[in-house]
Parts: structure tokens; C-alpha cells; sequence
């Protein structure tokens, strides 16, 4: 198969959709997989013998690992390469969610739920470097932000598909189908794809200020360290949702599995609109500004999940999930686009990693800190007032932010960096 363009140059060539569908595919596969713990959660207790209240464990369990790999997967995909990196994350999620969904124990199921999110996690980084090698960085930001719909698209995809799956043969079907598709697909993904052109192309020179003598300046950036906090208070409220919606639904207010992952659904494909349509927002009526819409976007948040907690029927929940979903998306973008502003160009790239591990920590410590609130008050309304606490911070921290204008970055990294969605 041919790479070139017409004009004989590999950078236009029409193979780099290909390798952009691939990766998209992967990515969404992976979030599928991610996500398929929340509608299956309750069911999953229940044959594990595992409490209510206990449940976060396993979530929690799936983000360390996560966490983990993320910070970990950019330097084993520049090591061995995006397309075997790739493979490996897929691959080896997938076998780990057949054996999850053919667990009886509660221990193993744990540690199992931390090793799918050790592969799942590498994903992120070895797309990004595939896309980014078949894209000029100049025109990197419509590929990224079509690799990104991922994340919302793998929640919605889960919601919509496991109840269905569990009532026709059990919680294992969902785990043991998608954990097939991703093992299937990651071998086809080996052969189909190959690096790039365009890896370096316009890559800053290696400076003083370069990431690895300028790392030390991110803890004493006062700006930079207020957007992380903020950022875990977003990503504690999305992500503990996420991950507990559906369970506090059911058990709350008898709602049935397969509305329950209706109005999840709805909350996450709201986010493939609401992403690009913010940013426009900002750069159109807000100057460029992120702070102020960001601090909106989280306050409505906050404000949407405690209105959520006070609802008790479907009618009213799937009514109240695209605006919730809208607010728990939408300041997303905004912070990954203040980064960059906050911080010398050398050092774009890792601040944008130092801050979105700190975002990711967020869902490490929801699962558990929720499970305890409803274990303690058996309300519904309790369990959502503790997801709200986290935007409610978030907004506050976001106000005490100076939004700076260092140049930004060059080169695939930082159009990269620009592009991409902290909801990993």
C-alpha cells in the first residue's frame, strides 16, 4: 500500500486517516472498556459478594493503574515505538477484561481491574505520537480533536450496550465481548499500521528551559499548580459520576439498569459537541480568555450535580443529563488551553503532563470518598453533594488564576499538548 500523495509527498498522503481511524478506534475501545464498570458495577457486587459501599475499590483500583501508565506510557512509546505500544496497550487490556469478566473473586477481580488500567492507559500516548507523525503540526488540531471524542464516545458506547449485554447473559458477556474485540483489534492494528513522516518535523532545539532541566519550576508556578487543583476538582466531579451514577440510580431510586445507562449515555455524547463549541465560545466572545468560562462551566456544574442528587425520577434524570453533561465537559478544553499559557514554551509539554496527572488523581480518590458518604448517610442526595464539592473547589481555585501570554509551543508535542482531552 502506498503512503505517498499525488504529489509524491508522504505529509498529505490519504493513509494518515487511516492511521487516525485506527488510532480513534483503539482509543475508543479502551475508554469502552473504562467504562464498562459503571453499568456492570452493582451486578458485579452482587455475584462477588461485594457491598455497595465497597464498590469504589475496584474503580479506584482501575485509576492507579491508569494513572500510572499514563505517566509511564510516553516513555515506553518512544522506547518501542507508537504502533507496538499501541498493540501491547490494546492486546493486553483486552485479556485482562476477558479474565476480569470470568472472575469469582474479589481480591483477583481488584488487582485485575489495576492491570487493565496499567495497559489501557499506555493507549493515550501512543496514539498521539502515531497521529501526530502523519499530521503537519501545524494541522494537528482537527485529527486531534477527532481522536479525543473518544473518551466521551467509549462512556457512551458502555452505557448503552452493557445493561442490554448483562440482561441478556450477564455482567462476564460485556467484559469477555469487548475484551475480544480489543484483543482482535490490536492484532489487525500491528499489521495495518507505520510510523510516520512528520514525528519531528518542527520540534523545538533542546534548550536550558528544555523539560529536562525545567521541571522543577512547575511546582513553584503558582498559576500553573491553582489550574491543577482545579482540574482535580473537575475531574472529581466527571469522573465520579461516571463512575457511580449508575449504581446510586438503581439503588437509590429503583431505577432500571437500562435507563440508568441511558442517562449516563446521554451525559457522555453530549461531550463530542460541547468540546469544539466551548472553545469556539472563548476564542470568539471571551478573547482567548479561559479563566473566566472555565469557572462558569465548573460553578454550573456543581450546581447541576447537586439539582441531579435531588431528582428521583427517569423522566427527570434524562431530561437533566444533556446540561449536566455539557457542564461536566465543557471546562475541559479550557484548562488544556491554559496550560500552555501559564508556562515557558520549552516546557509546554511537561506541564501538560505534570497537570494532567493531577487531574487523573481526581478519579483515583472519588470512587472510595463517594462509596463512604452513601455508606454513612444511605442517601442518594449525600452521595451527589459529595461529587459536587469537587467543581465547587475547582471554581474557587480557578478564580485566584492570573492567566499569563508566554508564547507557545512548536513542533508535534505542543499541537499535540493543545489538542488533547484530560478525560483519560
Amino acid at each position: 500500500m502506498s503512503t505517498r500523495s499525488a504529489d509524491g509527498d508522504p505529509a498529505l498522503s490519504p493513509y494518515r486517516w487511516v492511521v487516525l481511524f485506527a488510532c480513534w478506534m483503539s482509543f475508543t475501545l479502551t475508554s469502552v472498556d473504562r467504562s464498562t464498570w459503571g453499568p456492570a458495577s452493582v451486578f458485579v457486587g452482587e455475584s462477588l459478594a461485594v457491598p455497595l459501599a465497597s464498590l469504589g475499590v475496584f474503580a479506584t483500583s482501575y485509576y492507579i493503574g491508569y494513572v500510572v501508565s499514563n505517566a509511564l506510557g510516553g516513555i515506553g512509546t518512544d522506547r518501542l515505538g507508537g504502533r507496538l505500544m499501541l498493540s501491547i496497550s490494546l492486546f493486553g487490556a483486552g485479556a485482562l477484561m476477558m479474565l476480569f469478566g470470568s472472575t469469582t473473586s474479589a481480591t483477583l477481580g481488584i488487582v485485575v481491574q489495576a492491570l487493565v488500567g496499567l495497559f489501557a492507559g499506555a493507549d493515550y500516548s501512543a496514539g498521539v505520537r502515531l497521529v501526530a507523525s502523519w499530521f503537519h503540526p501545524s494541522k494537528l488540531g482537527l485529527p486531534m480533536g477527532i481522536f479525543t471524542t473518544a473518551t466521551s464516545l467509549g462512556t457512551a458506547i458502555a452505557n448503552a450496550v452493557v445493561p442490554a449485554l448483562i440482561a441478556w447473559h450477564g455482567w462476564g458477556t460485556s467484559y469477555h465481548i469487548f475484551g475480544g474485540i480489543s484483543m482482535a483489534l490490536a492484532v489487525a492494528l500491528f499489521f495495518l499500521l507505520r510510523p510516520g513522516p512528520m514525528l519531528d518535523a518542527g520540534a523545538a532545539a533542546p534548550t536550558a528551559d528544555s523539560p529536562s532541566t525545567g521541571l522543577a519550576s512547575l511546582v513553584h508556578n503558582r498559576n500553573l499548580v491553582l489550574t491543577c487543583l482545579a482540574g482535580f476538582g473537575g475531574f472529581w466531579g466527571l469522573y465520579g459520576f461516571v463512575t457511580w451514577a449508575n449504581a446510586l440510580m438503581i439503588k437509590g431510586h429503583a431505577i432500571s439498569p437500562a435507563t440508568a445507562g441511558a442517562v449516563v449515555a446521554i451525559f457522555a455524547v453530549t461531550a463530542v459537541a460541547i468540546k469544539p463549541v466551548v472553545g469556539y465560545i472563548s476564542d470568539r466572545f471571551f478573547g482567548g480568555a479561559r479563566r473566566l468560562p472555565a469557572v462558569l462551566l465548573l460553578a454550573l456544574f456543581a450546581i447541576t450535580l447537586v439539582a441531579f442528587g435531588n431528582l428521583s425520577s427517569a423522566t427527570g434524570f434524562l431530561w437533566l443529563a444533556p446540561l449536566l453533561g455539557a457542564a461536566a465537559y465543557g471546562w475541559t478544553p479550557l484548562l488544556v488551553a491554559l496550560v500552555p499559557r501559564l508556562v515557558p514554551g520549552a516546557i509546554t509539554g511537561s506541564a501538560s503532563g505534570f497537570a494532567n496527572a493531577i487531574w487523573q488523581l481526581g478519579s483515583v480518590i472519588v470512587p472510595m470518598a463517594v462509596g463512604a458518604a452513601y455508606s454513612a448517610t444511605g442517601s442518594f442526595a449525600v452521595g451527589f453533594l459529595t461529587l459536587a464539592a469537587g467543581p465547587v473547589l475547582g471554581a474557587l481555585v480557578m478564580l485566584a488564576v492570573r492567566e499569563g501570554t508566554t508564547s507557545s509551543t512548536s513542533g508535534p508535542l505542543a499541537a499535540a499538548t493543545r489538542s488533547q482531552d484530560p478525560a483519560i
